[in-house]
């Protein structure tokens, strides 16, 4: 039986790869944080929560990451683990560093000092791209990171290429566009509409409070994107991939969608914070998959209006339970 590793194996990534490798016969363990209580309610929205074995860790800690790494044995370790909110990262660029960038580096040196036949993924992310010198982003794009969040996933993603490099790890790197699904966490742009617009539709709340709604991202379902991530993992020789849609929809258009599903109109509901606002906006990101598709054989599967359906019809419930 393969065993794999998963650190960040509580968000939203993590519970769909771990659910992913569960149903592929793999011991899947996930590394979590002890400073609070572990917040597991998207494995259990899952119904994995029982399947997955826990491994107390934290990857500013080199010891512990060596520890699970000993007692899980796996023959995979995916690094999703990441102070992962673009706006919290410039009011804890420090924190936002140690995690997602020095991170990376702190799994690598455990696994070339435990056992170097690992394979490793490690999640790199659209916004190393930042302001974009390419309006198709593939791999080969400079990157132009706007947030302490991108500089810190581009440490991480040159870490893992040197690593590789160096030591001859298998380790390969996603580049994964914006993907979302009905766990995604409340503080993202797409949940937030999602469940104000369940909200707005059940009584519940007015107004929805956005900042640039112009602001288009390559969006896809989360549960699609994992799947390219073990993909990675078994092939003969370890790479890079963009992981994305290959189509922009602009946070406007999210909104008109998901409020025209219930039957509403969201200018009616929409109002424009400016204290909302990025102090660097991004303002678009579109990725080109299609060395995923030649090589890995993957291509997304939902598109963006169902996943937006599928995200309101999950905050209904969800808003409705609450009652």
């Amino acid at each position: 039986m393969k065993s794999a590793l998963i650190t960040g194996v509580t968000g939203q990534d993590g519970a769909y790869l771990a659910k992913m490798l569960l149903a592929k016969g793999y011991k899947v363990y996930g590394l979590i944080a002890r400073r609070a209580t572990p917040t597991t309610w998207r494995l259990e929205y899952l119904g994995i929560e029982n399947e997955i074995e826990l491994i107390c860790g934290d990857l500013t800690d080199l010891p512990s990451l060596i520890n699970a790494i000993e007692r899980s044995k796996p023959s995979e370790l995916y690094n999703l683990g990441a102070q992962s909110f673009v706006g919290t990262s410039w009011q804890q660029p420090l924190s936002t560093t140690q995690v997602t960038g020095v991170g990376v580096l702190n799994v690598l040196e455990a696994i070339r000092k435990t056992d170097p036949s690992i394979r490793f993924y490690q999640a790199s992310s659209s916004e190393m791209f930042g302001m974009v010198h390419d309006p198709i982003q593939s791999e080969t794009t400079p990157f132009y990171p706007r947030s302490p969040y991108g500089v810190a996933k581009v440490m991480g993603h040159w870490m893992t290429v040197n690593y590789r490099e160096s030591f001859r790890l298998f380790a390969c790197c996603g580049i994964l566009f914006n993907h979302e699904s009905p766990i995604r966490g409340i503080e993202f742009v797409t949940r937030k509409v999602s469940d104000a617009v369940a909200r707005i539709k059940l009584g519940k709340l007015k107004e929805l409070q956005l900042g640039n709604i112009d602001a288009k991202r390559d969006w896809g379902f989360a549960g699609d994107y994992v799947e390219a991530m073990w993909l990675m993992l078994q092939q003969d020789q370890p790479q890079d991939y963009v992981v994305a849609t290959g189509r922009t929809t602009s946070v406007r258009e999210m909104c008109k969608t998901a409020f025209e599903y219930v039957g509403l109109d969201y200018e009616d509901y929409v109002v424009i914070d400016p204290g909302l606002y990025r102090p660097a906006e991004v303002e678009m990101l579109l990725g080109n998959p299609a060395k995923a598709k030649k090589i890995l054989g993957w291509e997304a599967k939902t598109d963006v209006d169902a996943l937006i359906r599928m995200m309101v019809d999950a905050d209904i419930a969800r808003v409705k339970a609450e009652q």
